[in-house]
Order: C-alpha cells, then structure tokens, then sequence
C-alpha cells in the first residue's frame, strides 16, 4: 500500500527543515496483531466515548475517514484531510516541542506511525497513531477547534526554550521508547524513569516553551469540555486511552476551570493524571491563549526577552522597532536603566526585515556574530529612525560624513558613514560604517580592522522569539535524536500467532484463509495461552456463524486466561461487553 506523503499541497509548503522529520508511514510494516489492536480500541472508543467524548469527536471519526477495521494510512487520511483544511504527516516518535507546534502552524498533523504493543493497549506514553489518528484527527473536524490548534502552533512554535527543556524532551523520548519496547530490562527502565524525574523536579524556572507545553498538555491532551459537574472528553490523549478516558470520568480526578493558572501545573507523562481541567467551550480555549501570548517575549520584547534568548543558548530573533529583525545565538546584552542598549550575538547572524533576510546580511556575511547600540542618542530627544532628511543631515548622520554618535547609556560609535538602508515607511533600519570604532566605557565592541561595521538601528526591543526570522538563512536540517524507537522483535512463536491473527482476520473479511476458525483455536490453545486479544476476535465471529459450541470453548478459554493474567481481566471483559451489547461503566 503506497504511503506517499505528498498527496496533500500542504505539505508541500513545509520548511525544509519540518520536511526533515517526516519519514514514510510503512504500512506493510503493521502486523496482524498491530491491526487487531488499533481495532479493539477503536470499537471500544467509538462505544464508550460516543457517551462520554465531545460530539464533534464522532463526527469528526467519518469526516476524517478514521475506519474502525483497519489503521488509516497516510495517503487516504491526507485525501480526507484536505477538505478541511489539513494534512497529515508520519514521524518516529516525539520530535522537538517548537517543531511540532510549527507542524500545527501550517495545518498539518504530525502523527507517530508506530503502533503500541498488545502488552499496552490500554495507554502508552510513547506517541502513536493510535494517539494522534484516532485522538487527534477527528476532533480537528470542529472549525473552532482546528483554528486553536493552528493558532495554537503559530504562537507556540516561537516560545523560547531553555537549555533544560531541550534535555528534558531527549529524556521523554527515551523513557517512552524503552517503556513501549519488548523486554526492555526493569533497571534500564527505572534509570530513565529516574532521569524524567529529577529533570522534572529540577527544571528551575520555567521557560516560556515549559508553560505553554503545559497548556497544550491541559488542552489539545487531556482536555474536558462542558462543566466541572458534566464535562466532555476532547483532549487526544483522553479520547486515545481506553483507560484514562474511563478513569478521567470518575471522582478520583478532580475537575478544575480552565484558565492561563494550568501554564504553571506540570504534568507526570509516565502516570494517571491526577486533576484535569475543564474549559467551557473551544471559543474561550483561545482566550486563554492570546492571554498567555501577551505576557510572552514575541510580544513583550525588552530586556527580559533578550535574557531569554541568552539563557537559552538556542537560535532566536529579536525585533527592533523599525522592523530590524537579527537572528543568531544571543550571548550578551548590555543594560541600561532598564533598558536594552546593545545587544550581540556569537556565531552565524542574518539580518531580516518583515521576516525576509535583507540582501547582503546573511550568516555567510555575518558568520562571526552581530553587534549593535539600541536607543536614543544621548541629549537628543529624537531618535534616529523618526529623523526627517533634515534632521539627518543636521546630526551628520548622511553618507561619506565622518559622525561619532553616543547612545544613551555610555555607547560610542564613531565612524565614517558609507551608507544606510530603509524600511517600506522610509525609517532608517540599518547604517553601515567603515574605520569604525564602538565602546563601551572602557571596553572595545567593535575596531577599525575587523572591517565595516553595520550598526541596526531601532529604539528598542518590540519582540523576542525563538527560531530565525527568515527560515531560509539558516541550515536548519540537523536534528539527530538520541534514540530511536525499536520495532517488535521477531521469533517463530511471533510468526505463528501472527499468522493466526492473520487467518481469523481473514475470515471476517470473507478472503481465503488456510485455517478454520476450530483450528485456530486448536493452535492457539497449544502453543499461545496467554493470548486473549485473538479468542475475543473469534467469539465476535461465532455470534454471526452461531458456532455455539466453539464459542462456549473459547469463552471458557479466556476464564483460564484471567486466573493466569488478572491484569488483563478487564480487558477481556470489555472485548466481550462489546460483543454482547452490555453496557460498559
């Protein structure tokens, strides 16, 4: 089955550096087993959460073109897709919290095409696409709901990391890879377990992308609909999980209105939660979203915003007020009365405008870094970007005049002017000098030998956000995880209970198997009696064949099953719930 990603235009338009997360859905790659899995959960999903979930979700299963029988495949989800709007993306696993919200900024959903084991079919905390198919697509069939999730990755893909959260993440990752995996030895999962912890609980301060990660997690993941009294599930980590999504009905978890105080509640992936939060509607979802963003560095600039960028020692943007936008790795910034006054950058830096790289400022012209005063000059109430020509040629700031200019807070620049550049409205963004010298009191910023000095021009810090401000100017494809998820190991035993899963699903579809119903049940008892998943898949089959006595076999069966496995005894009550129409709590 072709699994091509390029069957929506959306995804054509992707950055190249999201491109390179994407990797192609194998769909030979799901077993027998994986399907009867992505199977049981939806037709308990559809049962239960018809009662329980958002009305929208099951509208949004055949808007989506989500099919209970089988796992959706790329291609047909993205043709689907596409008459909503969205589009949809196979991945390994976690990626990086600003490019999966960037994902959503272009209206494409980033699905983990692996699929969980047998062993967690009730909840795993490693992404897949029972997770994201099955929670997250259907529910982006609301319009509302679809543009907060847009809007969502618009503002959350420019929230500054700290250096923490980048750990934090390849520590998640980790965790849910060897928790998912077969046979993953107890200590190497305690060690990991260990590691998520102690980051957890030693995070500091929490940085801009820490809190907004929290509400996409009290929302988009575990979000409830309605009243405190009477909520509705809608968050895709609920509507995923056949077990939290029945936990989370109950009076063990408390129910608490939604507003921005769920930015400061961290969360435990790893377990239950212990509270979720209760929103009245999608419309006021976004409420709490612009309030978040306006207390955010994208749009509070300031030092503040500049400190951000330094602490997280990660590619970021700042804004002057002329439009000036400087990307590159921020390492210092020099303050005055509480104000920016120069700010610099190490390493590669490309000069922006209206998030398009100004012609002759890209990283290969600035590869040593970039420095610059902000401000008004000293004893001049008129700062240079409102300075009329006149004004200009008053102060000698005009090409070929020798000026030497000193900022508010002790910066001096003095130099030959060669030229400057302007912005659409005709303000004065950036000045180029040669033989220029910059200080600082006592300390040089800039000398005459480094060559020409090009001094921004802005009065002050109006934004500061991670990433570039022009994606072009910079190599961006270098994402290297540190893990990498691990498929399910084979074995004969494997095969053959694969093979048997195969032949039973087979005979639902009418197609041509080897084996009968009566021998595959003799096979299984023989040589795999501790599976149940497969005898509940018959006893589907027999209700319509009336096969009264094999049913009553397998029936009694699976008692042996849940006195060897109580663990699964509920499970296997479920699937035969579901069979004989009983009505699950």
């Amino acid at each position: 089955m072709d699994a091509s990603f390029e069957s929506n235009p959306l995804i054509d338009r992707l950055p190249k550096h999201l491109k390179q997360f994407i990797k192609p859905q194998d769909y030979e790659d799901y077993t027998p087993i994986n399907q009867a899995v992505w199977r049981y959960v939806m037709r308990k999903n559809v049962s239960y959460l018809s009662k329980v979930a958002h009305e929208s979700y099951i509208e949004g299963l055949q808007k989506t073109g989500l099919e209970v029988d089988q796992i959706p495949n790329m291609y047909g989800m993205n043709r689907i897709l596409k008459e909503i709007g969205w589009a949809a993306v196979a991945v390994d696993g976690f990626i990086p919290p600003n490019a999966f919200m960037e994902f959503q900024a272009y209206n494409v959903l980033v699905i983990a095409s692996d699929i969980r084991q047998l062993e967690h079919i009730e909840y795993t905390p490693a992404p897949d696409i029972i997770h994201e198919g099955a929670g997250h697509a259907p529910i982006i069939a609301n319009p509302e709901y679809a543009e907060y999730l847009r809007r969502f990755g618009e503002i959350g893909c420019k929230a500054i990391s700290s250096y923490r959260d980048y750990e934090l993440y390849e520590a998640i990752r980790l965790l849910s890879i060897l928790k998912e995996a077969e046979d993953t030895p107890a200590e190497e999962i305690k060690k990991a377990e260990e590691r998520v912890d102690f980051l957890q609980n030693n995070m500091g301060e929490l940085s801009e992308m820490s809190r907004i990660r929290n509400l996409h997690w009290w929302t988009v993941e575990y979000g409830l609909i309605g009243t405190p009294e009477n909520p509705k599930i809608y968050g895709a980590g609920l509507l995923s999980s056949i077990g939290e999504s029945a936990w989370c009905m109950t009076q063990n978890v408390k129910k608490i209105p939604y507003d921005i105080s769920a930015a400061d509640q961290n969360f435990d992936i790893t377990k239950p939660q212990p509270q979720l939060y209760v929103t009245p509607d999608f419309a006021h979802l976004s409420l709490v979203l612009e309030e978040f963003a306006n207390t955010m560095a994208l749009r509070t600039g300031g030092p503040k915003g500049v400190q951000k960028l330094i602490d997280s020692k990660a590619l970021g943007t700042i804004e002057l007020s002329t439009g000036l936008q400087v990307s590159g790795v921020f390492t210092n910034v020099i303050e005055h009365n509480g104000k920016s006054i120069y700010i610099q950058t190490s390493g590669p830096t490309a000069l922006s405008y209206r998030n398009k790289e100004l012609v002759g400022h890209g990283t290969n012209y600035h590869k040593e870094g970039f420095g610059s005063p902000i401000g008004m000059l000293k004893g001049i109430n008129l700062a240079i970007e409102d300075m009329s020509p006149r004004d200009l040629r008053a102060y000698d700031i005009y090409e070929g005049e020798k000026v030497t200019l000193e900022f508010e807070g002790g910066i001096i620049v003095s130099g030959e002017i060669i030229t400057g550049s302007r912005n659409l409205q005709g303000e004065i963004i950036l000045i180029s000098f040669k033989n220029c010298t910059v200080t600082h009191n006592e300390t040089f910023l800039f000398k005459p030998e480094w060559g020409v000095y090009d001094m921004a021009v802005g009065k002050k810090v109006i934004s500061a956000f991670s990433g570039p401000a022009d994606v072009s100017s910079f190599d961006m494809i270098n994402h290297v995880p540190s893990s990498k998820t691990i498929k399910a190991k084979k074995s004969k035993e494997r095969e053959e209970l694969e093979s048997l899963y195969l032949a039973v699903r087979k005979i639902r579809s009418n197609e041509s198997s080897d084996l009968s119903l009566e021998q595959v049940f003799e096979i299984l008892k023989q040589n795999h009696p501790n599976d149940w998943l497969l005898s509940v898949e018959m006893i589907e089959l027999t209700t319509q064949t009336n096969s009264t006595q094999l049913q009553q076999e397998l029936i009694a069966f699976l008692e042996k099953v849940k006195t060897n496995r109580p663990e699964v005894a509920h499970l296997i009550n479920d699937g035969l719930d579901l069979i004989f129409q009983k009505e699950t709590v």
